[in-house]
């Protein structure tokens, strides 16, 4: 029998509308027998009396009627909602004008009334709450027979807040997921009840044999406030478990100000990473930045297009934006019309390293900023192009850093790396060169008497989301079902995300004074393989197993470990205790400047050691690791 009535569910397409409307007539034709029968105490002779047919008959055609001319039968019984509660209410109201006319026409000439007022009242309230709750009765049975033949997905939410119940009602909207409770740290919520979902006690001892008692398919996140330690935590107890994680977006992010189904995704290996970030709360940096012309280098990267963005947000008079990356500044471009920014925009597709060019970009339009990002930062890649690393990387900020000082800019910003540090390749040295030749001009000029433009650098280490971070690789190794390489089962690196990077450079902009080195606390360094192996439980399926992890080896100029100071240097505190002034080695500007011709010479020398042997020799820490340059340290 029950199967049969499964298979009746099933198979039972939606009803034809003439069936709803008799059913509605037929239920408000029971509430007026049921106002009489309560009216007149179930007296059968007091019910013929007052001609309770007729006035169920009267009743009902009034009905019918207000059933036609509100639509309220056109709603699909299976799916009703608030709003076909509403459609009965109106139709109920209605109806009771209709009643109600017609009583008082029939009743003209001091006749009594055709049907008692106290019928119609009792007979409005109980057609309403029948007409209403059989909808949802009929709802809830299919629901429930339609779910029981469905393999549902057993979800939990961490946070029992006003999201963690919105959350709730948009996954039960489709059949395919069943909330069965709620996570919470907030020790006044735990063991409460909400729409009938218990909430969990999230810091439980064993909360791992929790989620597995309730067979816990997926937990999805959606507290905002929780720190980034205790949300490694938990996922790292659901990818133990084999618990699939989601989280929901910022409210200020659902589309419309609705959230759905669609919006809630996977959780992003980026939001575990590194450490709380880094929050900067210096008012100066618009005021800075307000009415000014702002140049950013190296626009259309990861970095530059950053800048750009948070730049805009200060209203300074003119945006002069450079790259060479056609495709990438023209995408950059199209995002910027959709955007609204007061500022003029002016974009270049220009090289750094050509000096007339960069000429007539600066005497256009004397920048008062500039924000030098534009550099090449693959380490094989410079590797094997030496000559090229020096040319963007060293004598690019030569020229760029030359024109701020011929024309009067204000503040000067690079951007530098972590790589930088005691570095083991090209391109970290090149960047320290950088660093070595606008430090030493900003001092040169000081005691030159002719400091008018201030120079200061950034320096920090790896960038979430940038083009050739190692996430978007190991994403995409998943994608193709792998295997995922890392070079050194020991490898560690630090992270942190573009637009917290951002925000030092603004900083540095605003604060600097001239001739600093800013650097963050970055926190613990990651390890890479921990990295992979969490990337490829978050995606659902098991490291070694469903995908396979595959070390390649380090590559030529490759660190094992990065580091934000050399042996040598120390830090100076500064108004924010996460960052600080690295006090490194001072250069001569006259030496420096001596080094970096001579590179303009080595430029189309084939032979690539006379270049590398001359960064070692201005940067004596850089001992080669893992590259055929490792021979000049002997």
């Amino acid at each position: 029998m029950i199967r049969l009535f499964i298979r009746f569910v099933r198979n039972l397409k939606i009803l034809p509308r003439w069936v709803i409307i008799f059913i509605d007539v037929a239920l408000i034709s029971f509430s007026v027998l049921l106002g009489y029968l309560l009216r007149f105490n179930f007296s059968m002779d007091e019910l013929d009396k007052n001609q309770f047919g007729f006035g169920i008959a009267i009743y009902s055609f009034c009905g019918l009627i207000s059933i036609l001319l509100t639509n309220s039968h056109r709603g699909i019984i299976r799916y009703t909602g608030t709003q076909d509660g509403v459609r009965i209410f109106y139709m109920n109201a209605l109806n009771l004008s209709l009643v109600g006319t017609t009583n008082l026409i029939l009743s003209m000439g001091h006749k009594p009334n055709l049907i008692p007022y106290s019928v119609i009242l009792i007979s409005w309230l109980s057609s309403f709450l029948l007409l209403f709750y059989y909808r949802l009765l009929v709802k809830q049975v299919f629901s429930y027979y339609r779910n029981s033949m469905i393999n549902q997905l057993r979800v939990m939410i961490f946070g029992a807040g006003q999201t963690g119940i919105i959350t709730r009602h948009v996954l039960e909207s489709t059949p395919r997921m069943k909330v069965v409770g709620f996570l919470e740290d907030a020790s006044d919520k735990i063991g409460k009840v909400i729409d009938g979902i218990t909430i969990f006690d999230a810091n439980a001892i064993d909360l791992g044999r929790l989620l597995s008692d309730y067979t816990v398919d997926e937990v999805i996140f959606t507290a905002t406030n929780i720190s980034l330690e205790r949300k490694n935590q938990i996922v790292d107890i659901c990818v133990r478990n084999q618990i699939k994680v989601r989280t929901v977006p910022p409210v200020e992010k659902w589309v419309r100000g609705e959230l759905s189904i669609n919006q809630i995704k996977d959780l992003n290996i980026e939001e575990l990473l590194g450490r709380e970030s880094i929050k900067l709360k210096n008012g100066n940096i618009e005021s800075d930045l307000r009415g000014k012309r702002v140049l950013i280098t190296g626009a259309a990267g990861s970095i530059g297009s950053e800048l750009f963005r948070q730049v805009t947000l200060a209203n300074p008079s003119s945006i002069i934006l450079i790259d060479q990356a056609e495709s990438a500044l023209y995408e950059l471009e199209l995002e910027s019309r959709s955007m609204d920014i007061s500022s003029r925009l002016f974009w270049y597709l220009a090289d750094i390293n050509d000096a007339d060019r960069m000429r007539t970009i600066f005497e256009e339009h004397r920048p008062s900023y500039v924000f030098h990002a534009a550099a090449y930062k693959h380490v094989p890649m410079m590797e094997s192009n030496p000559s090229e690393a020096i040319k963007c990387n060293v004598l690019g900020t030569k020229t760029v850093a030359d024109l701020a000082v011929e024309w009067g800019v204000t503040k000067f910003v690079m951007v530098s790396t972590d790589k930088a540090v005691n570095p083991t390749n090209v391109m970290g040295c090149a960047k320290r060169i950088a660093e070595i030749y606008v430090q030493s001009y900003n001092d040169y000029l000081e005691t030159q008497g002719k400091q008018r433009t201030a120079f200061v650098t950034t320096r920090f280490g790896n960038v979430l989301g940038s083009n050739g971070s190692v996430i978007p690789l190991f994403k995409k190794q998943i994608q193709e079902g792998g295997p995922v390489t890392v070079t050194h089962p020991e490898i560690t690196r630090y992270f942190m995300t573009i637009p917290e990077a951002c925000q030092l450079v603004l900083e540095a902009g605003t604060m600097g004074k001239g001739g600093e080195i800013f650097i963050f606390d970055m926190g613990s360094s990651v390890k890479i393989l921990d990295l992979a192996e969490k990337m490829i439980w978050l995606s659902g399926l098991e490291p070694r197993k469903d995908i396979d992890i595959v070390f390649t080896g380090l590559r030529e100029g490759e660190k094992l470990y990065e580091e934000l100071l050399n042996n040598q240097e120390n830090t100076i505190s500064t108004h924010h205790e996460k960052i600080m002034i690295a006090r490194v080695k001072k250069y001569p500007y006259e030496e420096i400047n001596r080094y970096v011709e001579l590179f303009n010479d080595l430029l189309n020398d084939k032979n690539e050691l006379k270049s590398v042997a001359l960064m070692k020799e201005l940067v004596p820490e850089y001992k080669s690791n893992y590259s055929r340059y490792e021979i000049l340290d002997k």
